[in-house]
């Protein structure tokens, strides 16, 4: 063949026997498509079990959300506050310090005449696992003011002594004195019990007001949801809840080190829009990681 003569066809010219193995990856990837999209609905009861499963998990034993439905704890949480409970920590042993702020279940009564609503199956089933308030708990939160074996008292006029410190409390509200409305002691708190007052001393019914009780005013420690250590809502008011420094004067006792997250409330609702969503979040990775291996399976097979 001389140079430069054609070959019969122009070279961009598309043979039928070259589009067919083309229509065929199209129809392949359409199917795939289509696969992955019948997959994915497939997997989401398994998305949405796993989540659920993980918030009751998280609930349970690691962090829980408070609402804060009262003014006893002004300034420190304001009524509508959502804050974050650590309840791991007491798993392993760790008992509440002076100037946490706690969260523990009512010990004798404290929230008599709180009225309750009535929630139906459909409420009980989702304050199981995390997704709304249980109405049927009874929660207080206060603060730590002295735990077992310290000797604790507030005369009319005066400041709270614990162990013979005056404690300084810059963390009152403003205008309230330290115990003037119910001055007590000086007591000693008996082991495994806690003594606990609220930041708003003149609209707080603590541990003050129920020394007739069958606890005699002190909370037992068992009954310690957790500490609360943050303001996790509004947003505005994100903050954490450390332990005041007059609880660390020399002298007052030995005060552990506070590692954990944790959340108290008197008279509070749990919130588990936490739980749900950190529920939620460790499903995802969970189910992707399954779906990768199904898909790799079918490609190596």
């Amino acid at each position: 063949m001389a140079v430069g003569a054609r070959s019969g066809r122009d070279e961009g010219e598309e043979r039928p026997d070259d589009a067919a193995p083309r229509e065929a990856g199209a129809e392949e990837d359409g199917a795939a498509k289509e696969h992955s999209h019948r997959s994915f609905w497939k997997e989401l009861p398994l998305l949405i079990g796993i989540a659920l499963l993980l918030a009751l998990l998280i609930k349970t034993f690691l962090v829980q959300a408070f609402s804060i439905p009262s003014d006893s704890m002004q300034n420190t949480l304001q009524r509508g506050d959502r804050v974050l409970v650590d309840k791991l920590t007491p798993w392993f042993g760790s008992e509440p310090e002076r100037g946490e702020v706690v969260v523990f279940h009512d010990p004798a009564n404290w929230l008599s005449g709180e009225p309750t609503p009535e929630p139906n199956l459909f409420q009980q089933v989702l304050s199981k696992i995390g997704l709304m308030p249980d109405a049927a708990e009874k929660d207080l939160i206060k603060r730590t003011i002295a735990i077992g074996g310290d000797t604790v008292e507030c005369k009319k006029g005066g400041p709270v002594v614990v162990n013979g410190k005056e404690l300084d409390e810059p963390y009152i509200y403003p205008g309230n004195t330290p115990c003037d409305d119910a001055p007590f002691g000086p007591i000693t708190v008996p082991k495994g019990k806690i003594w606990v007052m609220g930041d708003h001393r003149q609209n707080s019914q603590d541990s003050r007001y129920h020394m007739q009780d069958s606890t005699g005013g002190f909370v037992p420690v068992d009954k310690v949801v957790g500490r609360a250590v943050v303001v996790a809502w509004p947003l505005t008011r994100w903050s954490t809840l450390p332990v005041p420094d007059t609880f660390d004067q020399p002298g007052i006792g030995n005060q552990a080190a506070a590692t954990a997250l944790g959340l108290g409330a008197s008279g509070l609702a749990p919130v588990g829009l936490g739980p749900a969503a950190l529920g939620l979040v460790g499903a995802v990775p969970l189910v992707m990681w399954r779906r990768q291996k199904l898909t790799s399976g079918r490609t190596d097979g």
